[in-house]
């Protein structure tokens, strides 16, 4: 059994959020350490669809956002995730995957149509998640963008995220 419990960001939490994201980002190689502005901005731009955090004896350890993207052929009901933070000393203990996975089944429950992604092919596709060259983001590797369907077709065009994304 977990010894985490994953649920919505509560009032409070953004501190404690922007920590967990800026030490988990801090050496990744594809960082450019605005990782944790992103999610703020989101925020502040009511634009956090979802945001979960995970907890360890109430300290957040994980957090994980989802937000809405547009679709080129005007697809709506699609949604982006990201940034996935867990802390460097509890990664590698199944707390991002369980939040991804919580996060998917709470969008699919809102009625989303999908959700898209910029990471690792390798890591992402125990989701469910693929690369569909019919769907695009202008990224150094087009292979690490990947989309999920939740319901319907999947949609062809490029995607765009908020404007926090920069």
């Amino acid at each position: 059994m977990a010894d985490w419990a994953i649920h919505p960001e509560q009032p409070g939490n953004a501190a404690a959020i922007a920590s967990v994201i800026t030490a988990a980002f801090r050496d990744h190689p594809h960082s450019d350490g605005c990782e944790a502005a992103i999610v703020s901005a989101l925020r502040e731009a009511g634009a956090l669809t979802l945001s979960l955090v995970a907890e360890i004896d109430g300290t957040v350890v994980g957090h994980t956002a989802f937000s809405p993207v547009t679709i080129s052929d005007g697809t709506g009901g699609w949604f982006g995730i990201g940034p996935v933070s867990v802390l460097p000393a509890h990664q590698r203990k199944g707390i991002g995957g369980a939040m991804i996975r919580e996060g998917l089944d709470r969008l699919k429950h809102m009625g989303a149509a999908g959700c898209t992604v910029l990471g690792d092919p390798a890591y992402y596709a125990r989701f469910g998640y693929t690369h569909d060259p019919g769907l695009t983001y202008p990224a150094p590797m087009p292979e690490a963008f990947q989309q999920l369907g939740l319901s319907g077709s999947a949609p062809k065009g490029e995607v765009r995220y908020h404007p926090a994304f920069g």
